[in-house]
């Protein structure tokens, strides 16, 4: 048991279940295993060593006194930035939030400390979760286990590295263009996305208030789907949560995929894409239909217009929801002067980084009075056009696949055009645009560097898409590589 950071979170559960292991042992194998590598990674904003102690006891104690237990009692796990914790700094990646302590617990939060999780520590992300490599962080970039001279991806960078390093069996994210399967591919971990209020958004400092949702990491299918079932589930305090019943995700992992309808999209395959990404995924593909899946091309036309769409929308609704940092009620506040407007003019212009201002000029831009018909409802039109297309598509296939990202991990500072940067999300943001569920899994690699492998699902679909994540990773062994040195 000296490699307790290796085991899946089913395995460690059955355990600690059994009595075998206690969480006090599993926890501190984690925090050693922190201490000994986040110098390196970064992926951490703050470790909660005393917290996660305690937590770790409680759920010992749970484990022997034959209370009511679940799969995740004394589980050590990470936490985006960007998820509320009671009295515990929750800094979004931002010098706005540096000294921010929430006054209560995200609802993602209350259902995890009721199932005996242990909170490990907050990680690192691009600053309001707007980026796509974890370098948009006011405090430190985070680095890529399987190459520290590369990005994790982001915006939820730290969680996907924190899981690749071993230093978390599991973490949560946030996605609202594609920031968990985004890190998820590139950094070789199960990145879930759910469907648009299927997990509560309460106590999620906004980005998008339309497209973000609350995920897990994990390092298989079935870890994710265990912590989708604590997590999931109608919240009276989030008006955009789903009343839809919840399903037994670990009863849909039956490993059968026979018969299966998998559909792969004909405008996921964009120029640009790196050639070894595209072997990698083809042959991913091919796996799914040796396990019996009948797999043809689906047309989803107006998917190639998502980036665009989503560039207008996101941003506007980022320059709403960003409007209430003016130095106030709280957060950063400029004290050098007497003169309200400078104050708050100098407040988000120290507050704020680069590229969360860019998208705040944006949005503010799209949302004028001139441009709102020519851009925003444009925008809004297109968006219901991504989300007819994958209506019809899953009427003919339970399941969509193409690759994650259009590349492997680029190495940190190569991208400077925002542009370009943008563009690593083409094939995670029209799931977002549309609120559709979809998960990225270790499909292989190519130059020794991990590739995604993208299910996308229907509404309130997880437990179909999980289920061909985990018959795929039945007969591959992707996930339970390690990285070099790791």
């Amino acid at each position: 048991m000296s490699e307790l950071y290796k085991m899946t979170i089913d395995e460690a559960g059955k355990l600690l279940r059994a009595g075998k292991l206690s969480s006090v042992e599993l926890t501190r194998a984690h925090l050693e295993r922190i201490r000994a590598l986040d110098d390196k990674v970064k992926a951490f904003t703050l470790v909660t060593d005393d917290l996660a102690l305690k937590q770790a006891e409680e759920a010992d104690r749970r484990l022997h006194s034959g209370e009511r237990v679940t799969p995740l009692t004394g589980i050590p796990l990470a936490i985006k930035d960007v998820i509320c914790t009671k009295d515990i700094t929750t800094t979004c990646g931002s010098r706005m939030l540096e000294n921010f302590k929430p006054p209560f617990n995200a609802t993602v939060m209350e259902k995890l400390n009721a199932a005996g999780a242990v909170m490990l520590g907050k990680t690192n992300m691009d600053e309001f979760a707007m980026g796509s490599s974890t370098e948009h962080s006011a405090f430190f970039p985070t680095c890529n286990p399987w190459d520290l001279e590369r990005a994790p991806g982001g915006s939820s960078g730290g969680s996907a590295a924190a899981v690749a390093a071993g230093m978390a069996m599991g973490a949560l994210g946030s996605d609202t263009g594609g920031s968990i399967r985004q890190p998820g591919s590139l950094c070789n971990v199960v990145g879930l996305k759910p469907t648009y209020g299927r997990v509560s958004r309460f106590g999620l400092v906004a980005f998008a208030s339309s497209l973000d949702q609350i995920g897990p990491f994990t390092r298989s299918a079935r870890d994710a789907g265990l912590i989708m079932q604590v997590i999931s589930g109608l919240d009276p305090r989030d008006s955009t949560s789903a009343p839809e019943p919840v399903e037994d995700y670990a009863a849909a992992l039956t490993g059968d995929i026979k018969g299966m309808r998998i559909g792969v999209p004909v405008e996921y395959w964009v120029e640009g894409t790196q050639p070894g990404v595209v072997r990698t995924v083809r042959a991913a593909i091919d796996t799914l239909r040796e396990l019996g899946a009948e797999v043809e091309e689906v047309s989803l036309p107006h998917t190639r217009y998502g980036v665009a769409a989503y560039y207008i929308i996101a941003p506007a609704e980022a320059s709403a929801n960003l409007a209430r940092y003016d130095g106030v009620k709280y957060g950063y506040s400029y004290r050098d002067t007497d003169e309200m407007w400078e104050a708050l003019e100098k407040t988000r212009e120290y507050g704020f980084g680069q590229e969360v201002k860019r998208r705040i000029m944006l949005g503010t831009y799209a949302l004028s009075s001139g441009y709102y018909d020519a851009y925003y409802k444009q925008a809004e039109k297109v968006r219901s056009l991504i989300a007819q297309d994958f209506t019809e598509a899953f009427k003919k296939f339970d399941v969509l696949a193409s690759p994650t990202s259009p590349s492997v991990a680029f190495r940190l500072g190569e991208i400077s055009d925002p542009y370009e940067m943008y563009l690593q999300d083409v094939f995670t943001i029209p799931a977002d645009l549309a609120g559709n569920c979809g998960v990225s899994i270790p499909g292989g690699f190519s130059d020794g560097l991990p590739v995604g492998l993208q299910l996308l699902g229907d509404f309130f679909a997880e437990g179909k898409i999980l289920r061909v994540a985990d018959a795929f990773q039945r007969v591959t062994d992707y996930h339970t590589r390690w990285p070099q040195g790791f």
